[in-house]
């Protein structure tokens, strides 16, 4: 679990927003993959999948004013989740910074 301070403020739904148009193209360009990612979006909860390797959802953001919390929910997979969530952090850490 890594926590986040949310300078900005950003709440669920902007940081929802800034996750679908640039964090595809941020992981893949530093993993230099073409990983497919999806979201969903429940009130100030957002989970990450990646579902051509996890099944299910890989990660989760609980967002308030003061912090984002970043959760790994995929701890039982081949894939390298920790990768998965060090990328997410370094994402979410400009974009709330």
């Amino acid at each position: 679990m890594a926590t986040i301070k949310n300078i900005q403020p950003l709440n669920a739904e902007s940081l929802f927003d800034l996750l679908k148009t640039g964090f595809a193209d941020y992981i893949n360009g530093k993993l230099g993959s073409n990983l497919a990612i999806d979201y969903a979006h429940v009130y100030d909860e957002i989970n990450v999948l990646f579902p051509e390797v996890i099944e299910g959802p890989a990660l989760n953001i609980t967002v308030t004013d003061v912090e984002l919390t970043v959760t790994l929910l995929a701890k039982e997979t081949d894939y390298n989740t920790a990768l998965l969530e060090e990328n997410l952090v370094a994402f979410l850490t400009e974009q709330a910074g």
